[in-house]
């Protein structure tokens, strides 16, 4: 669990104790430094994340896992008057491809896989979610948010892996969260001491 216990350290020591008053290179470096962990893992072990077969049971199960939780999400913001429309719906969804992206990379191919070398293949997925939910304390709807997706996600993972799909689902339930609550339920989406000072 090494590459993982890396990032989580990374992370953590970022949102806890260097952004409060950090530059905005210094979130780039952070970033920077935990794709390169992971990516530092994928050169090692061969493992991307994009194997060519997986690609459509991938995006057959997360299309569906999406269109579920987008439903919820979207009867949960109407039934609760939160739901309003958002401005730059395409640059909003053109900015959070990549960001999902890079941490569906890291879910995938660092905290799933070593957690199933680790404690075995469902255990794993559990631990991954896990550790994933950590990332995003003490923000509680966060943390339960992407605990829930990350189950959902590496289970689809460990059968199809293909993080494409995933990466795009990610996007589009952040994007379905943003239109249907308001910044006092989301917590501005913000985690560590960033979210406590909101």
């Amino acid at each position: 669990m090494t590459y993982s216990l890396c990032i989580l350290g990374v992370v953590l020591i970022f949102t806890w104790v260097l952004a409060p008053g950090a530059p905005q290179w210094a979130t780039a470096g952070a970033v920077v430094l935990v794709l390169g962990l992971a990516v530092w893992r994928a050169v090692r072990t061969g493992e991307w994340g994009v194997r060519r077969r997986a690609f459509r049971g991938a995006l057959g199960w997360s299309a569906a896992m999406t269109a579920a939780s987008t439903l919820g999400i979207y009867l949960a913001g109407s039934r609760l008057g939160t739901w309003h429309d958002r401005r730059d719906l395409w640059i909003n969804l053109a900015e959070l491809i990549p960001w999902g992206l890079g941490q569906q990379f890291a879910l995938h191919t660092v905290f799933l896989r070593e957690a199933q070398a680790t404690v075995g293949r469902p255990g794993g997925v559990l631990l991954a979610a896990l550790m994933f939910a950590i990332l995003h304390l003490p923000n509680p709807f966060l943390t339960a948010m992407t605990g829930l997706g990350a189950i959902a996600w590496c289970w689809i993972y460990d059968r199809h892996p293909n993080l494409l799909p995933l990466a795009l689902s990610h996007a589009l339930l952040t994007l379905a969260i943003l239109y249907a609550f308001d910044d006092a339920m989301t917590g501005r989406l913000r985690i560590g001491a960033g979210y406590l000072a909101r």
